[in-house]
């Protein structure tokens, strides 16, 4: 039985994303949180990026305003890895029901992260497509992103520009530097066509791998941190290494592996793969 209606089908076809209240059960919700404030806490005790990842990279990636008295831990990779409940809530969410009903009944896990604002942090993601971090034989792939906290207008929500997973791959290379993000003149073209996704703590909004997309700092005093895990068609496989690595990239988490690739046609510069804590080294760049 679909999770979505006909309406909203072609909502996210004709505009790259989709809003889903209690994407989340609460007790999935709690658990998340728990777990990321003991994270949070522990971030306390760190200057600077720590912990491991399966590439060797750093696990917890921190503002450089970060400090024991106004901790600004902005990125934990593949948590999955570290907590139960995140990958518990990775394999089986009320999200995974919807995306059935957009990609197809045979679907495969990518990646998964968190980002988190916390007050007084700063911190900021400029706009980019996640698909030029991660090529694919096809795009069927769909970004997932749980709120973890009620999402505001002045907590640094996410702001996506609708359709605009239909439009242009937009370069991320610029003067031979990858900085994870469109050009300065095409951020502010789309500035103005940008909508905010508000929401309560234990929704999700659903957004494709090309739509363009991007937030502002938190500039309130109450956290905005998100669960984000990315999905794809069974039958898409990477043209490039993985650049959140974990030990559960690709499995399938809804039907069956069917042996078969699928390719659509495009055309982008491979991506740099990061070698420090996190995208947002990348993103200073630009």
């Amino acid at each position: 039985m679909p999770t979505l209606s006909t309406h909203q089908i072609a909502q996210f076809s004709k505009n790259g994303y989709l809003f889903l209240e209690e994407a989340l059960t609460n007790g999935q919700l709690q658990g998340l949180r728990q777990d990321f404030e003991k994270w949070k806490e522990e971030s306390r005790h760190h200057s600077a990026p720590y912990g491991d990842t399966f590439d060797g990279r750093c696990r917890f990636d921190v503002e450089p305003v970060h400090s024991f008295e106004t901790p600004a831990l902005r990125r934990i990779a593949s948590p999955i890895e570290i907590s139960d409940i995140y990958l518990e809530v990775m394999r089986n969410n009320r999200a995974l029901d919807a995306l059935e009903d957009l990609l197809g009944p045979n679907i495969k896990f990518e990646n998964a992260k968190i980002n988190s604002k916390l007050p007084g942090a700063a911190t900021e993601v400029k706009f980019h497509q996640d698909f030029l971090f991660e090529a694919h034989t096809n795009d069927d792939m769909v970004t997932v992103l749980f709120f973890l906290d009620d999402v505001t207008e002045e907590n640094g929500p996410l702001e996506v520009v609708p359709g605009s997973h239909k439009g242009p791959l937009y370069e991320h290379w610029h003067d031979g530097v990858f900085t994870g993000a469109v050009s300065d003149a095409i951020a502010a073209k789309m500035a103005s066509k940008a909508v905010a996704c508000y929401g309560s703590a234990g929704s999700a909004c659903l957004m494709h791998t090309r739509v363009l997309h991007g937030s502002a700092p938190n500039l309130s005093n109450a956290p905005r941190t998100l669960f984000i895990c990315e999905y794809l068609a069974e039958d898409s496989y990477p043209l490039h290494a993985n650049h959140i690595p974990s030990k559960y990239m690709y499995e399938v988490v809804r039907g069956k592996a069917t042996g078969r690739v699928r390719c659509s046609n495009y055309e982008m510069a491979f991506p740099e793969m990061p070698t420090g804590a996190s995208f947002f080294e990348q993103q200073a760049k630009a």
